[in-house]
Parts: structure tokens; sequence; C-alpha cells
């Protein structure tokens, strides 16, 4: 059993609001060898207070108010908070946790600042975000908006020496996912809980292809969710890095060499795509919900 505390931003079904994080929690939900310790909430799509009381709301929607919500940071560099008391208290208290962040990394670090040794006990973090190259989407660039918006935490936690894997936005976009096909196969579940994810994200593909003239998105958070989970369709790149607080206000993680670096990363790729998209699918149809 994997033992997950799942930091983020979660704002599915908030207008003009992603639904990355929701559908990361859905598929998590699908995987029978994962415990959720915990959820933490963070800013980064929207407000701290929102994402907190989406959350809540989101769960008790799906039958899962079992599951403790905990409200993080509400600007950058808040580590006093109940989600970062969480971290803390849960890795002193259980073996082998593995953290999942995708959102800004405000709590992450505050539990770093609040015990050094609590959160090197950590088995890993697995995140998403970060860049290696300017993100283009439907012709437009775009921004990265989870390490940059806390890049104080960001710097503290990549160069904290602990094993994290990041699921960057140039590797997420790999694999796209076209919003009919996501449609057609979730409805083919014959499910509840396919008809469900097609009525609770409609509005969100809605307004990429307004905004990016493309019947189809990218996945991010749920490939990070993927990876730690089943990183089998995935190739482990761990290469050293020299990150600087100035790259990460954009998000830019910078390679560097042995002895000149300030960190060692793995940013894996997907190298079965079609394994990949597999995973995906059965998580969602696999998912403990109760609607």
């Amino acid at each position: 059993m994997k033992k997950i505390i799942f930091d983020c931003d979660n704002t599915i079904g908030v207008e003009n609001c992603d639904v990355d994080d929701g559908l990361t929690l859905l598929y998590l939900l699908g995987c029978k060898d994962v415990e959720i310790l915990g959820i933490t909430n963070c800013f980064g799509n929207n407000e701290t207070e929102t994402v907190y009381a989406n959350t809540l709301s989101f769960l008790k929607e799906i039958g899962r108010s079992d599951i403790k919500v905990y409200k993080g940071g509400l600007t950058a560099e808040d580590y006093e908070n109940e989600a970062t008391d969480f971290i803390v208290d849960t890795l002193n208290k259980e073996e082998e946790v593995h953290i999942l962040a995708t959102g800004s990394l405000t709590n992450i670090a505050g539990a770093l600042v609040k015990d050094e040794a609590a959160f090197n006990k950590v088995k890993s973090i697995t995140l998403m975000g970060g860049i290696t190259s300017p993100l283009v989407v439907g012709g437009l660039t775009i921004n990265e908006l989870n390490f940059s918006v806390d890049y104080e935490a960001t710097f503290k936690v990549l160069t904290s020496g602990v094993p994290i894997s990041i699921a960057t936005g140039n590797n997420c976009l790999k694999v796209i996912f076209e919003v009919e096909k996501f449609k057609e196969n979730l409805l083919s579940f014959g499910t509840e809980t396919g008809k469900y994810i097609v009525d609770k994200t409609n509005y969100w593909f809605e307004r990429n292809e307004k905004k990016y003239g493309i019947k189809a998105f990218c996945n991010w958070d749920v490939t990070a969710g993927s990876y730690l989970v089943s990183p089998n369709n995935f190739t482990d790149d761990i290469a050293y890095y020299k990150l600087s607080k100035e790259d990460l206000k954009t998000g830019f993680l910078r390679k560097s060499e042995e002895g000149d670096h300030n960190s060692v990363l793995n940013l894996p790729q997907i190298t079965n795509e079609e394994g990949f998209v597999r995973e995906v699918y059965r998580g969602f149809k696999e998912a403990d919900i109760k609607l």
C-alpha cells in the first residue's frame, strides 16, 4: 500500500479554473494500492480559501468526506498553517510516506522549515510543475503557474536533497487527450462515474477551445499522479541542476554538470503512451466514489 499526502490547488467545478487536481484525486481513488492519508490545500489555480471550500464540497459530492482536508498557506512563504502541521505530524508518525504536490509548494516548504528532520523522512516527493523550455499550447506560449507562484518555497524544496520527481509542463504535453475521445471513453464505462466526470469537466474544455482553439487538453496533474502510482509507463531522467530563485520566478529548471549543481532531480518522461492512457482511464473507471 502506497501512503500518500496529496497537496493540491483543487478547483474542479470552479468557474474559469482548471480541473486537473480533481481528476488526479479521482484517479488516486481508483488505485487500490493507494491510501490517501490526507489532502492539504494550497493556492495556485485560485486562492487557498476557495480551494479549501471547493475540496470539501467536491469530497462531499463524491461521497468521500471521510478523507481529511487541511487548509494551507494563504500567500507565498506563509508556513504557519494546519496543512504544514499535518505534513510534519504525518511524516513523524507514519513510515514511507509519499507526497504528491500539484500546486504551489508553500506547504511542503513549510514542513521543511518547521521540522527538517521530519521532512527528511519522506519516501519521495512527486511534483507537477516547472518548465525546461517555453511551454506552447495551441500556438500560444503559456506561463508556468505552480513553481513560480511561490518561487522561494520551490527553491527550498527542490534543493532539499530528498528524492524528487517532477512531471514538467513540457513532459506532460507529450500526451494530449482529445476531448471527444475522452468523453467517449468515459461514457463507455456505462457507470455514473464516467458520466459524472464528463459533466463535471465540460466547462473547462469549452473554455480551452475558445482560448486556444483546440479540442484537446493536457492531463497535467494526473501525469504526476500516474508516475507515482504506475511508473512503469515512464522512463526516469535523473540529472544535475543548478537552480536559482531568478529562474524559478518563471518555473525554469536549468540543467548543470556534476560539481556545479545544487540539486539532483528526476524528470520522468512518458515512454509508453498507450500504457499511460490506459492507466489513467483505469483509475477513473475504478474510482471509489459514491454519487
